[in-house]
């Protein structure tokens, strides 16, 4: 059972600005041949709008486990998390990131959660997160930690 589920799905001015590919394939096969052009552009559109969906990760939190993409980890492993909005979210994905932190990004969602690794194994420091509901996460997570 999920404690938390979120989808990073794209946001919609993502799936409006991507139609501009219609135009251009058109533009580029209609000294050739006009109707094929048209069946191209829709085609690109829909192959990117099934690539979107198709790609968008999942962050889920349980009793055992925190599962972000396809990476996972146990919860007895997961340090205090901590939210940032704004500015703050734009330092800790930018000038404070570090190197070997594990991270599931998507530009389309600006706030992110930091949670240390307290694996002393995992040379891992962190992972960062998008999640468009920050402290919902963290208190989910700090729920989840101090249950198990």
């Amino acid at each position: 059972m999920d404690l938390y589920r979120e989808r990073l799905w794209a946001t919609p001015w993502l799936f409006i600005s991507t139609l501009l590919v219609i135009p251009a394939v058109i533009l580029v096969f209609a000294p050739i041949n006009l109707a094929v052009g048209i069946v191209l552009g829709i085609a690109f559109y829909v192959a990117f709008v099934v690539f979107l969906l198709a790609t968008a990760p999942t962050i889920r939190v349980t009793k055992e486990e925190l599962v972000a993409g396809r990476a996972s980890i146990p919860l007895r492993f997961v340090g205090e998390p901590r939210a940032f909005r704004g500015d703050a979210a734009v330092l800790e994905r930018g000038q404070r990131l570090d190197a070997r932190a594990w991270l599931l990004i998507r530009g389309w969602v600006k706030p992110v959660v930091k949670i240390p690794v307290l694996d002393a194994d995992d040379p891992t420091p962190y992972w960062l997160l998008s999640t468009r509901n920050p402290d919902r996460l963290v208190r989910v997570l700090d729920e989840a930690r101090l249950a198990s």
